[in-house]
């Protein structure tokens, strides 16, 4: 009966105290958290194990973990072409490999900063993990960045690789054969290939569509680089800043490690043109057009037969690279008719061999919108807009200016651009919201403003090149001028068969004293400059070839932020052009001018820009840079804001 109640005294001081503990103070939300990476216990294979050829890998670790973004962050090299199978189970990483292993390699996991503990997300760092199927580890790295060619912004996610320079290298290898090593870029498009055996290699970037590891397909953005990579090492030190907090610092250690090289290759991505070209999709929105879209542009229009109407009321619209072709049907009997067209399309294409043949495809094409829908809708849009005008003249109590409803369609619609102020550099564009079929010039009148006098001017009024809705009028704008141009009732006829009406616009020209100037001169040994500014978006403002002497001048330039580019036009077709790897031959280079320029009104700037003066990665400006680094994983910091909670609660006398 004793030993009973000493038991039974020892269960109820257990309870008291497990009470006690639960109702403590200073832990009413049940203790710290947890703010140590996970780390691993150990591994089978051990990391660095030789001569292992099982396919399976599991790795343990102290604490239950998670993998966040593995699709994208594990790379294991060599590459698998049959995907491997890498999953978080409990405490446990597991890899499972399903390509047949190589004799004499070393395989590297990398994990990047994928794993982390499963409850509060604290990742554990940068982690690889390595085997070899011979009697070594190889452990060299090549690391460096990819860079698109045309703008230079960091590439992320494309896959960077090395091919071995042996008797068994040809230019064709790259189309052949998978990459030996591989690694992915960062959002800095940084990379880094370990496992790296001594000897001599050619890098390359494939931007990988089809899972083979090789360039296969010309939709795939590829970089190379013609020069030889030697992987060496060196012992070196660093410096690791121990922080006291965020201002004060308690120590620098200094660090000895392996420094591997080279670490700072630049490859330049790009996709090459004369991409495979296909009949993308079609579509037919309302009855008086349809449009074909293509993969690629050519220099041959499609060639339509009517099955169910005559072709001949077609008129082709085009884009610039013919790769959008909108079709006008003139017939409106035809479009009141029916709503479904039926035709066949005959149109250059890719082959299987990769090479451009003509293919004859059938199409119906239903309208989304029939003719007789489209009409009574717009039926109610005029009756709404007319009635909403007569509310409005009624609460006015005095007749309204005339003004035409919008959406009636007896006219054809015009707008003049730009509106307001013209810049003495530029030009009047007068489009249409259909192809223009002709224009009577007579009835298209230029004259200056001086107080009510109209002065006639002469002027010359061309198409627009590249755009079938567009004519430009060309004239001496000179600055302070007030302008009025005036066009007469059926001065311009769509093809639709809608002519203008009566249109009269005025504007203005932009005093000189509004405007600043930017002269460039441009330090190169290449010829063939063309020099580019820039807004903040990135987007050109204008350009400017470079002239004998090197200069490049911008007048009339606008007060503002600007930003400068460079290309070098090494075939003269003033554009830039992409790369060709068949051939051989980079893309064309660009340079960026590394700092802002300020233009002010009635200020000159003289800038000098040495292209070759600093490193590629080293010029874009960080604010014009769209593609931003990676966000660095942290420990959350939780008990630091639990604290913060616990004092507030003091502070509030909760506890």
């Amino acid at each position: 009966m004793r030993k009973y109640t000493i038991y039974l005294i020892i269960a109820l001081a257990t309870t008291v105290l497990a009470v006690t503990a639960c109702a403590s103070i200073g832990e009413p939300d049940g203790g710290r958290y947890d703010e140590e990476p996970p780390y691993v216990v150990r591994s089978t294979p051990a990391n660095g194990t030789v001569n292992f050829n099982r396919k399976k890998v599991n790795i343990l670790f102290n604490e239950f973990v998670k993998l966040t973004g593995a699709n994208e962050k594990v790379i294991i090299s060599p590459p698998q072409l049959e995907a491997a199978n890498v999953r978080a189970e409990g405490k446990s990483v597991k890899v499972t490999l399903y390509d047949s292993l190589q004799p004499n390699t070393t395989y590297t996991i990398d994990f990047g900063d994928a794993i982390e503990d499963n409850n509060e997300g604290n990742p554990m760092g940068f982690y690889t993990f390595s085997f070899g199927t011979g009697d070594v580890i190889d452990t060299m790295q090549v690391g460096g960045t990819v860079i698109q060619a045309d703008n230079m912004e960091p590439v992320k996610s494309i896959l960077v690789g090395l091919y071995r320079m042996d008797s068994s290298f040809t230019d064709d290898t790259f189309r052949k054969a998978p990459l030996l090593r591989i690694s992915r870029t960062n959002g800095n498009g940084q990379f880094s290939i370990k496992g790296v055996a001594p000897g001599r290699y050619r890098a390359f970037a494939l931007k990988d569509a089809d899972g083979d590891f090789r360039f296969s397909q010309k939709s795939e953005m590829i970089a190379f680089d013609t020069a030889v990579v030697i992987p060496w090492q060196k012992s070196d030190l660093r410096f690791d800043t121990c922080w006291h907090d965020s201002i004060h610092y308690d120590s620098i250690r200094v660090v000895p490690y392996i420094h591997y090289f080279p670490d700072n290759l630049v490859l330049r991505a790009f996709m090459e043109g004369g991409q495979d070209r296909h009949l993308l999709k079609h579509e037919h929105p309302v009855s008086d057009w349809f449009r074909l879209y293509f993969t690629a542009p050519s220099n041959e229009l499609p060639y339509i037969k009517g099955l169910n109407f005559d072709e001949r009321c077609l008129v082709t619209e085009a884009s610039e690279h013919r790769d959008t072709i909108t079709y006008w049907i003139t017939d409106t009997a035809l479009t009141h008719r029916t709503d479904t067209l039926e035709m066949t399309v005959r149109f250059l294409a890719t082959d299987t061999l990769g090479n451009l043949a003509y293919k004859t495809d059938t199409l119906t094409m239903v309208s989304r919108k029939t003719w007789a829908q489209a009409k009574e809708e717009r039926e109610k849009s005029i009756a709404k807009w007319n009635k909403e005008r007569a509310k409005r003249e009624r609460k006015s109590k005095v007749p309204l200016p005339a003004e035409r409803n919008p959406f009636e369609t007896d006219f054809l619609d015009v707008r003049l651009k730009p509106t307001g102020m013209l810049d003495p550099n530029r030009n009047v564009f007068v489009e249409t919201t259909q192809p223009i079929l002709n224009v009577d010039s007579a009835k298209v009148h230029l004259y200056t403003v001086r107080d009510s006098d109209l002065t006639p001017e002469p002027f010359l009024f061309l198409p627009t090149r590249n755009n079938s809705r567009s004519y430009t009028m060309y004239a001496e704008w000179k600055p302070g001028e007030k302008y009025c141009i005036i066009l007469d009732s059926m001065a311009i006829r769509g093809v639709m068969g809608t002519e203008t009406k009566h249109v009269k616009n005025t504007f203005s020209v932009q005093d000189l004293d509004q405007y600043g100037a930017l002269f460039v001169k441009v330090i190169s040994p290449d010829t063939g400059a063309v020099v580019q500014l820039l807004g903040k978006d990135d987007k050109v403002v204008c350009q400017q070839r470079v002239a004998r002497d090197g200069t490049a001048d911008f007048y009339y330039m606008r007060p503002d932020t600007y930003y400068m580019r460079c290309y070098i036009d090494a075939n003269g077709n003033n554009v830039w052009d992409t790369g060709d790897y068949a051939q051989g031959r980079q893309p064309e280079m660009v340079y960026y001018f590394p700092k802002p320029l300020v233009v002010r009104a009635k200020w000159d700037i003289e800038q000098a820009w040495e292209l070759n003066g600093i490193g590629a990665l080293s010029q874009k400006p960080s604010e014009l840079i769209r593609q931003k680094a990676d966000q660095q994983k942290k420990p959350r910091d939780l008990n630091k804001e639990r604290d913060r909670e616990m004092q507030r609660r003091r502070n509030r006398g909760e506890e």
